[in-house]
Parts: C-alpha cells; structure tokens; sequence
C-alpha cells in the first residue's frame, strides 16, 4: 500500500506527464513545417491585417499570443492551429 507521499508524487508525475504532452501537441502545431519566423510571415502575407506586434509574446506565454491571434481573425482554435499547420 502506497503511503500519502507516494501518491502524492505519482499524481505530481502523471501531472507533469500530461501537461508536457499538452506543450508538445501545442510546439508540434506551429514546428512540423518550417520555423515560426516562416509561419509568422506566411501569416501575415495571408492575413494582412497581422502586424509584427500581433506576435509579440513573452516566454512561455504563446498560447496567450495565439489567443489574440483568434480573436483578431475570428477563428477558434482548432481553425487556427490547423491554419498554421497548412502553412
């Protein structure tokens, strides 16, 4: 039988398991094709109301970044991370 300590750090682990298998299905979204720097531009070619601010973004913040991207073009996420994973 597990003590409370022991259970404790098997949640924290499946926590962290699944929180870094949320931050790999979030990379893989704007990685698989090219860099950022491409996507980033091939978005504003399709989109021209995008602007270099519009991709502002501080470190470990992207989803918030994306977020204003969606509401900007009026997408939901899953339409914006197919989006870029077209480019």
């Amino acid at each position: 039988m597990k003590d409370v300590k022991e259970v404790k750090n098997d949640h924290s682990k499946e926590h962290k398991n699944d929180h870094s298998k949320e931050h790999k299905k979030d990379s893989a979204s704007t990685s698989d094709k090219g860099s950022w720097s491409e996507q980033k531009a091939k978005l504003k070619v399709k989109y021209p109301t995008l602007t270099d601010e519009d991709f502002i973004f501080a470190e470990g913040k992207k989803h918030e970044m994306l977020a204003k991207l969606q509401a900007k073009l009026g997408k939901t996420k899953e339409e914006l991370t197919e989006i870029i994973a077209k480019l």
